[in-house]
């Protein structure tokens, strides 16, 4: 994606950090994939996109653990990162090359080869030795250190390095003069590094000191402790010497590396985390193993090298194993902090950008010499080089307001009193239906195209921009000028059960030409496998959609988005009756409504008077229904309070237009009714007989049966657990087409259960889409 690092960014010559030429530091010139460093492609992209990006080291790998645990351990790190919104790099020397950012392959090989004699640690010493010698095909691998994995990190613009513990002043120092590399790399190289201080039999005062003459900045996370807080020992929360500064959280420290980088400071920062409270071995207790240690290895004659080895198996001796548990603990505890500090750090940036100028309401907007099409929108370049994508998402992009209700610690309601102003909590993020499912597509390792307007206003930068974070194309957003982008408001009760909506969504108004003109050939261009359209369009315009989709035989996927705009799918004119044929004629295959949107699909529908066409009634008297009805079989796949509603009925009358129906159901799961095709295996499947509803005629050339199965929810989530509601339906139905849309695809009995438990992560996430769901990709 970016062949050198002087043609990608200008600021990663200087590291990432530099912004806006505050940095003097020499530049580095070097290309990510030369011989002596490789950088990973996901790495490049994501330090491109401002994404959080967290290092990883790897001495802890080939010198700690042995294999195949330290694999497992390291899978486990990369995981911790993701779960909480953040990109790893984990960073080591494989084959003489130094690389940031190692495939699963790569840490395989990696870990496999520790213990060997031609596997190194590796610090700033070692690295010209081991990667020159690489250059002359002695090919030896090493894990990086904390000074190695800085001098990497930084290099590929990487600002925040997550690690177990600190390298520090031994013992005994003045005269041995043994102190860590650790410490001087931390005085050269701007990158911020997580860890639990550096471990107890070390020097810790003297380690402050060396630290403070480097000029290093210090400072430990309050982690809920109010007042002093003592820097860690490793083990223990506690050493007995304060710390030079106390952190309150996260945003804090995201503050200082900002801080740091504009005023040009060429030294790192150091964020110690205190080891879990549950993990903590007491300080006094710690203090005697400790004193029994160094005396034994004194006694044994371990010195230099040797030494810390020694001292450590004796603690892990002394301890009973309690030590390596703390060890584990701290590890993790570590990643999820400078997760979150990347994270943090990201976030920042982008709010003192928009507070410089492209955020601030009612500024003057910037000037926009790009070309426009003959209705005056704004369009991108359209390269005849696009990559392809298995999925095309055309949908809305929104800025959402989200109005939580704060009731007052007197009252007992829960809900907000209409005709007044009520105490609430009020975040802003960005937003719309489209937007979400495509960012669920793409957080689950899918390739998607997202298509949509945007107005030429700052909301329409912001939007852009974030998407951009994200690590999403713009390529296919148009720009409408003298048009607002779209806004949507939630208004949630105490529970975060949305109470009113109001959605401000007329720029998705009139774009019949850009269709045909513009997204058409671009649609036809990427080739995808799926189509996937909410009903934001208005109805010309998702017609002009779906007919060019069923033209180009491409499957399409539809997100009813509310009440009324679920019946745009069926708000056809007499003359347009053909684009909605009935199997295997027709042009939507899949549709994910609620059941108030399904109940307003099916209203529509029969206002239409489709239910009164000819090749419908064929089609409907070929499913094999039983005459008499089928009210109790279809209770007894799902239940009485879903007949009594018409929720099933309903799916099979809208069956022959849309073959596949995703009722969701909220709380009560998801109710999958699907027109089955000949000769599919459920059709004669034992495990699948209950769910069988019905048989077809065996000559029929199109259906072999109607499939009807109730999913519970995969968790009952309580209602302090709801955080947003705001995506957890756009998320379900893009994990869907993700699944649907890989080489190999799982069985949608499967996918649905995936499906609802990413809508889960996005209920407890403050995000509308939680980036949680990264770690369901693997499943699909």
């Amino acid at each position: 994606m970016f062949q050198v690092w002087r043609a990608a960014l200008p600021s990663l010559r200087y590291g990432y950090g530099a912004r806006a030429g505050f940095s003097h530091q020499t530049p580095v010139r070097l290309a990510p994939n030369s011989q002596f460093l490789h950088v990973s492609d996901e790495i490049q992209a994501a330090v491109h996109s401002k994404k959080p990006v967290v290092a990883l080291e790897t001495t802890i790998y080939t010198h700690g653990f042995p294999y195949p645990e330290n694999t497992a351990l390291a899978s486990h790190l990369e995981s911790v990162v993701r779960l909480n919104g953040g990109v790893p790099a984990t960073i080591g020397v494989l084959n003489g090359v130094a690389r940031v950012g190692l495939s699963p392959e790569e840490i395989i090989e990696l870990t496999s080869s520790a213990g060997k004699p031609d596997t190194r640690k590796v610090s700033r010493r070692d690295l010209g030795y081991i990667c020159g010698l690489g250059l002359m095909q002695r090919k030896f691998n090493g894990g990086t250190t904390v000074a190695g994995t800085m001098i990497l990190a930084h290099l590929a613009g990487i600002r925040v390095f997550a690690t177990g513990g600190l390298g520090g002043v031994h013992r005994g120092a003045e005269s041995s003069m043994d102190i860590s590399a650790d410490l001087t790399e931390l005085g050269r190289t701007p990158v911020a590094v997580i860890s639990s201080g550096c471990k107890s039999f070390l020097d810790i005062p003297r380690t402050l000191e060396y630290l403070e003459t480097q000029g290093v900045g210090v400072g430990t996370f309050a982690d809920g402790r109010e007042g002093k807080v003592e820097f860690p020992a490793f083990w223990t929360r506690e050493s007995g010497i304060p710390s030079p500064t106390v952190i309150e959280d996260e945003r804090s420290a995201a503050a200082m590396i900002v801080a740091q980088e504009s005023l040009s400071l060429s030294s790192g920062l150091v964020f110690a985390n205190p080891v879990p409270s549950q993990h903590s071995i007491p300080k006094t207790q710690m203090d005697a193993i400790l004193a029994q240690a160094i005396l034994d290895a004194e006694k044994s004659g371990f010195t230099g090298s040797n030494n810390t080895p020694f001292i450590l198996a004796r603690i892990r001796d002394l301890t009973g194993g309690q030590s390596v548990k703390a060890n584990r603990a701290l590890i993790d505890a570590n990643v999820v902090r400078g997760t979150k500090v990347a994270v943090e750090l990201s976030r920042l940036e982008k709010d003192i950008e928009r507070a410089d100028g492209c955020s601030i309401p009612g500024v003057t907007h910037m000037v926009d010499n790009r070309p426009t099409n003959a209705q005056g929108a704004l369009t991108e370049t359209v390269k005849d080089t696009e990559p392809q994508a298995d999925i095309f998402v055309a949908g809305s992009i929104a800025i959402d307001l989200s109005c939580n209700f704060i009731p007052d610690k007197q009252d007992s309601t829960t809900s907000p009193q209409p005709q007044t102003s009520n105490p609430a909590r009020i975040s802003q993020d960005i937003g719309g239906v489209g937007q979400n499912i495509a960012t669920a597509i793409h957080y689950v390792e899918s390739s998607v195209q997202f298509c949509s307007v945007i107005g030429d206003d700052n909301a329409g930068l912001i939007a852009k921009e974030k998407l951009r974070a994200k690590g999403l194309s713009v390529s296919a957003l148009i720009r409408k000028p003298s048009a607002r982008t779209a806004q949507y408001v939630a208004v949630n009760d105490a529970c975060n059960n949305l109470v009113l909506a109001m959605a401000d969504m007329t720029i998705m108004e009139g774009y019949r030409p850009e269709i045909e003109n513009v997204w058409g050939p671009r649609l036809a261009r990427c080739k995808p496998k799926w189509l996937v359209l909410d009903a934001n369009w208005d109805p010309h315009s998702l017609r002009q959609w779906i007919k060019i989709g069923k033209d180009l035989g491409i499957k399409t996927a539809f997100e009813p988005v509310s009440v009324a705009k679920a019946k745009r799918l069926f708000a056809l004119r007499s003359d347009d009756s053909s684009l909605l044929g009935v199997l295997p004629d027709h042009a939507v295959s899949l549709a994910t409504p609620n059941s108030l949107e399904l109940a307003s699909m099916h209203a529509a529908a029969r206002e239409a008077e489709l239910f009164e066409r000819e090749d419908w009634w064929q089609l409907v008297d070929a499913m094999g229904l039983p005459s008499s009805g089928s009210r109790e079989r279809l209770i007894s796949i799902t239940n009485n309070d879903l007949v009594d509603k018409g929720i099933p009925q309903q799916s099979i009358q809208l069956l022959p237009f849309i073959p596949t129906i995703l009722t969701k159901l909220g709380a009560k799961g998801v109710l999958m009714t699907q027109m089955l095709r000949p000769g599919d295996d459920r059709l004669s499947s034992l495990a699948h007989a209950r769910y069988v509803l019905s048989h077809a005629d065996p000559s029929h050339p199109s259906i072999g049966g109607i499939y009807m199965r109730l999913f519970p929810p995969a968790e009952q989530v309580q209602a302090a657990e709801v955080t947003s509601v705001n995506g957890a339906g756009d998320t379900f139905l893009g994990i869907i087409i993700a699944g649907l849309a890989r080489d190999r695809p799982k069985a949608l009995i499967d996918l649905i259960q995936i499906a609802q438990k990413g809508s889960v992560m996005s209920l407890k996430s403050t995000e509308a889409v939680s980036p949680k769901i990264r770690e369901l990709g693997g499943h699909l």
